[in-house]
């Protein structure tokens, strides 16, 4: 018999709180960072968080991974193996690491995955990663179905994509620009986010073909309707970006993939859940309601399409409105006519674009379907689109309608004159039981005694949905309803108290424990033989170790050591030809003076284009 396939829903925790929440709206398993070395430096977190976090979690079979996902210096090592094995002790399930000198490091036994800043573009990459003994990879947001399929071909190893959430605009771990401009390395969750700034774009005369715009802003991922296919091609681990992110977003966009995964998990006998409990009541999900730049497929189909998230680099959100015309009011607050698309409510907060191209947000202080007033006097041309990026009503409604995640239970109830005992078997297989002595009374009516028995023991306590079976013995007896009331939330106590034994003999017995002994391969293409620049991101001895058993001629140090007076700060598959339907690819002609360059605050960055890769470098 084939074994069902776990799809995993993967979701960010900046914080104890916010994983929580990922945690009851349905997660599968959470990321969270330590106290340091994750590559979101504003989304650390406690040793003593991590493992309230663990012990939550787990109560659902919800596994808990600990971030390790920047490059190191050698003064760092001993930081990252004493963290590493407080996350084991933690029972953090597995580490998701960028640097591979920590392969070489004194690092307790767990599972190892690697990092999508570890650029997992190719077969080559993932195959070598595969041989260095990681158990997961994280591919590079860029990939198409067919390039995820051609590396499941090739490889043993779980697979793990991102299908929601910001998208850099370079490949991850080769974003070299903020380090440049600020000493801020994104490789050491330091990043400026540089790609959100607005640039002019100047040809190779200095005239501007782009004016003050973010260029290289990209939309946010949204795969939803790609779950089928990605699991086809290979995909156990589907992932949600957002460690920066705030609790209602995480709630809201777990909750919809959420519901999405399950659906497919129902209509497909080949695949399964590896967590436990389900939804029960809250909130309706709304992923265009929360913090998005608009949404992109990018590159999964793999066709291109428009993937610049516009004049705006900050969230929109969704589009509400058009201005008809604009009424200045007294006290500076203006009335703003409008032809909606979606109710409009008082408190909710809106952003436009003006005609001198500033994009302006406000809240709006009074709504009508045809008209808002807002505090300022815009100046806005008829046709403008009006976004809400607030939606007062429903950020309520996510704070106060949370939805229950609750584990089913079966209870067998052997009823009798002298005793009642119930069984209890939960959908993870713990069990426990409870039993009420006494000398009971006949029922008057077996018939309506037994519906008593099974309605008041039917209901949840706690996080268990009990779902009870009577079994007489001989007359049914009459038994109070406070009694049974008791008794089912005795059993959801001893539920609970074999679920925190199960857990701390799992995590005592080091059977948490998947994986360890990398195994280094020497003489692995692509390294064999090379001569590896600041591109390997070899910050420390280890790395550079490991590099060279595989076979390399030379390690050059990180860039963040060893900068180039050039070098190349980013290749990215966005290309700001196709974005402006210049390309020769798509059949352009015309002339474009190149190189071209993108300049702000008198910094210049050159544009390269790579045709036979597809994609774009910039240079500085």
């Amino acid at each position: 018999m084939q074994l069902r396939r776990e799809l995993e829903l993967l979701a960010p925790a900046r914080n104890l709180e916010i994983g929580i929440a990922a945690t009851d709206c349905g997660a599968d398993s959470l990321y969270i960072a330590g106290p340091s070395f994750g590559a979101r430096e504003a989304a650390g977190n406690s040793m003593q968080d991590v493992e309230r976090l663990v012990s939550y979690a787990s109560k659902f079979g919800t596994k808990v991974f600990m971030v390790l996902n920047t490059i190191l210096y050698d003064n760092e090592i001993r930081e990252a193996e004493r963290i590493a094995r407080e996350a084991y002790d933690a029972g953090c399930s597995a580490l998701i690491i960028q640097d591979l000198g920590l392969l070489k490091a004194d690092m307790p036994p767990l599972p190892l995955f690697a990092s999508t800043q570890t650029n997992i573009r190719s077969v080559e990459q993932a195959k070598m990663l595969e041989s260095l003994g990681f158990k997961r990879l994280i591919l590079a947001r860029e990939l198409s179905l067919g390039q995820i399929a051609e590396i499941r071909a090739n490889t043993e190893v779980e697979l793990e994509t991102f299908i929601h959430g910001a998208l850099c605009v370079s490949y991850s771990g080769q974003c070299y620009i903020s380090e440049r401009i600020a000493g801020r390395s994104a490789n050491r969750g330091a990043c400026i986010q540089a790609c959100r700034s607005r640039y002019n774009l100047e040809d190779s005369r200095g005239r501007v073909i782009v004016k003050d715009t973010p260029l290289l802003s990209l939309k946010d991922l949204n795969l939803g309707d790609y779950i089928p296919h990605l699991a086809h091609a290979g995909v156990s681990s589907f992932k949600i970006e957002g460690r920066l992110k705030n609790a209602s977003y995480i709630k809201n966009i777990v909750r919809y993939y959420r519901a999405l995964l399950d659906k497919y998990i129902g209509e497909e006998s080949e695949f399964c859940k590896p967590s436990f409990g389900k939804l029960h009541g809250g909130f309706t999900p709304r992923p265009e309601s929360t913090f998005n730049r608009g949404y992109t497929s990018l590159f999964i189909d793999g066709s291109r399409g428009e993937w610049r998230s516009g004049e705006i680099a900050k969230a929109s959100g969704e589009l509400v409105a058009t201005v008809k015309r604009v009424v200045p009011e007294r006290g500076g607050s203006s009335r703003i006519e409008i032809d909606s698309f979606a109710r409009i409510e008082n408190g909710d907060g809106i952003c436009y674009t003006d005609k001198r191209g500033e994009i302006l947000g406000t809240r709006v202080n009074v709504a009508t379907p045809d008209s808002i007033v807002v505090n300022d006097t815009p100046d806005l041309e008829e046709g403008t689109k009006i976004y809400r990026n607030f939606n007062r009503l429903f950020e309520k409604e996510l704070e106060n309608n949370m939805p229950k995640r609750l584990i089913d239970v079966k209870l067998d109830v052997i009823a009798s004159r002298s005793s009642i005992i119930i069984k209890a078997l939960s959908e993870d297989g713990v069990v426990a039981e409870a039993e009420l002595k006494g000398e009971f009374d006949a029922a008057k009516n077996s018939e309506r005694a037994n519906a008593t028995i099974v309605s008041q023991l039917s209901k949840n306590s706690g996080i268990y949905l009990f779902r009870a079976t009577v079994i007489t013995e001989d007359e049914t007896p009459f038994i109070q309803v406070s009694q049974l009331n008791a008794l089912r939330r005795e059993l959801a106590e001893r539920l609970d108290n074999a679920r925190d034994v199960r857990w701390r003999e799992i995590k005592l017995s080091g059977t948490i424990e998947k994986g360890g002994g990398n195994k280094i391969v020497k003489n692995l293409a692509p390294v064999n033989g090379e001569s590896l620049s600041f591109l390997a991101n070899s910050s420390n001895r280890h790395s550079e170790a490991l590099y060279k058993e595989l076979g390399a001629a030379s390690v050059a140090g990180a860039f963040e050591i060893d900068p180039p007076a050039e070098a190349e700060l980013m290749r990215c598959k966005y290309c700001i030809k196709y974005e402006l339907g210049k390309c020769p690819s798509e059949g352009y002609r015309g002339k474009t003076d190149e190189p071209w360059y993108l300049v702000n605050g008198g910094r210049r960055f050159r544009l390269a284009f790579d045709c036979s890769k597809c994609e774009m470098v910039i240079f500085g």
